[in-house]
């Protein structure tokens, strides 16, 4: 077969998606590593006020894109924003871009879908579900393409605990439901949504099933591949390390507790947390449309399922993301931070529950009431209200495991040239944990935050400042509890002189032996 680059080069591509983070990852390594592609279509829609070409400018702009700038200048050029909207009838296309692309585009990446949890179901559906329907509609009319590639999530099977690479038969069918919505109350919809989505936790996980199911049932001749990213975090390699830009999954989790905000949250330790950096899903995504595409012309109707994931091949536990989160920003900490780094994992709801109170909401509490004194807009309780919404979301991620079969991907890695596993790496047996962890958490700190490595020194000055008060604060207690309970007791008073006496006695021994020496 042709290479990667090869393949690609002078294909006219349609991207979904693209401005979503891991869009436009995508977008930046195709341009960069396959630079003979003649030209990629974007499907974006007007937002805040800006037009489709002026967002995709702005996009092409962000640090993201510096290297492959530097390597070609005039890449912005392959770049096409076409006008649309994915929840209007034919992706709200006009009939000038249905044409345009309907001739031309030779390969398509659908990445777009709603990332929110707790999208409410007729949402979740319209976006995707029916996007998903359109978009295959509009394949079947391209005279040209040669694969569609879809990019689910891992967890839209987390009903099972042992998931394989091919499409389940979900328990509802997708046409009926989408019927059933067309007539519903928002009310209704909402009330049976818990039924509906059985034993999986959200909207989210359960309409990215139904999309699967989509594809096997309408996708027809088409040659397709789909792709399930785990737990999609910062970059590992590509185009450098520990590109993040935005709050979304783990990362305003591991923000709230760089800023000492998030102080305990229920989880396993020793749950497998599938985090995937974004630059092996995007590696893995090109490679898995290369082979279908370079296959072809011997193919079967049976669609290729990639589950690219880390728990089976490299498995990190939460614990250890904990102990790698907390040390990073302690050796590099955020900047005003609220209080030093700790977080406490726990899978006792109750246990959870008191240091919630405790650790939380308490100190939130005072610092409002501190705020109000001062004359300024208390803010901490809100904060606090927002990351235990994130959290909830989170907790059935973070207190299981689940097992999932590679077997294509192991397949789709020895199909590759060596040059092409350089390039294209998604081995994620070489991925070093501890490594990239502090890379994503200093990019947290420098992409998302926009905070400058040049402010450590100062963020370390704060750290410590918070350490002298906690510590002056626990002295405070320790004076207290003293003075209310050992100093009222004789008993308590004689522990209490021994002990102190005890420790005299060590420091003293300890004195003269080094004297001695």
């Amino acid at each position: 077969m042709a290479s990667i680059p090869e393949f690609y080069a002078g294909k006219k591509i349609l991207i979904s998606g693209a401005t979503g983070f891991m869009g436009k990852v995508l977008l930046e390594k195709l341009l960069r590593s396959c630079p003979e592609v003649r030209v990629v279509y974007v499907l974006v829609r007007a937002k805040g006020g800006q037009d489709p070409q002026d967002r995709i400018a702005n996009m092409l702009s962000c640090k993201l894109f510096d290297r492959l700038q530097a390597e070609q200048p005039t890449f912005a050029q392959k770049v096409v924003a076409v006008a649309s909207d994915l929840t209007e009838a034919e992706l709200g296309l006009s009939a000038g871009d249905q044409k345009l692309l309907t001739e031309e585009v030779e390969v398509v990446f659908h990445c777009a879908a709603s990332v929110r949890f707790n999208e409410p179901l007729r949402e979740a559906m319209r976006l995707n579900v029916v996007s998903t329907q359109q978009m295959l509609t509009l394949a079947h009319r391209m005279k040209m393409l040669q694969v569609f590639l879809h990019v689910s999530t891992a967890y839209c099977n987390c009903d099972r605990e042992l998931i394989d690479e091919l499409i389940y038969t979900p328990a509802i069918d997708y046409q009926r439901l989408l019927e059933a919505l067309s007539w519903m109350d928002d009310d209704l919809v909402s009330a049976l949504t818990p039924k509906l989505i059985g034993r999986r936790p959200n909207t989210y996980t359960f309409t990215k099933a139904l999309a699967e199911h989509v594809i096997q049932r309408e996708s027809g001749n088409l040659n397709v591949a789909i792709v399930r990213p785990s737990i999609v975090g910062a970059s590992w390699m590509e185009p450098f390390p520990g590109w993040i830009d935005n709050f979304n999954g783990p990362s305003g989790i591991f923000i709230a507790a760089g800023k000492g905000i998030l102080r305990t949250m229920r989880a396993s330790n020793d749950a497998v947390a599938d985090l995937i950096p974004v630059d092996v899903v995007v590696n893995a995504t090109l490679a898995a449309a290369w082979f279908s595409g370079s296959q072809r012309s011997s193919r079967s109707k049976h669609i290729l399922v990639y589950n690219c994931t880390t728990g089976g091949i490299n498995p990190f536990h939460w614990g250890e993301v904990e102990y790698h989160v907390i040390s990073t920003f302690k050796r590099n900490p955020l900047e005003q931070a609220f209080r030093r780094p700790h977080v406490n994992l726990t899978s006792n709801h109750l246990i959870n529950q008191y240091w919630i109170a405790v650790s939380h909401k308490a100190p939130a509490f005072l610092y409002d009431l501190y705020l109000r004194l001062i004359g300024r807009e208390p803010r901490m309780m809100k904060t606090i209200s927002r990351l235990h919404k994130a959290m909830m979301v989170l907790e059935f991620f973070t207190s299981q495991s689940w097992v999932w079969n590679t077997d294509n991907i192991a397949a789709l890695q020895n199909h590759m040239s060596p040059d092409d596993r350089k390039v294209f790496n998604f081995d994620v047996r070489q991925l070093h944990w501890a490594e990239y962890m502090e890379s994503y958490c200093l990019g947290t700190k420098k992409y998302v935050l926009n905070e400058e490595l040049s402010g450590l020194p100062a963020a370390r000055k704060h750290l410590n400042k918070l350490r002298n008060i906690r510590y002056t604060f626990n002295a405070i207690m320790a004076i207290m509890v003293w003075r209310v309970f050992i100093a009222r007791s004789q008993m308590a008073r004689n522990i209490w002189y021994f002990v102190v006496s005890l420790c005299f006695k060590f420091l003293s021994y300890f004195r003269a032996s080094s004297t001695m020496r």
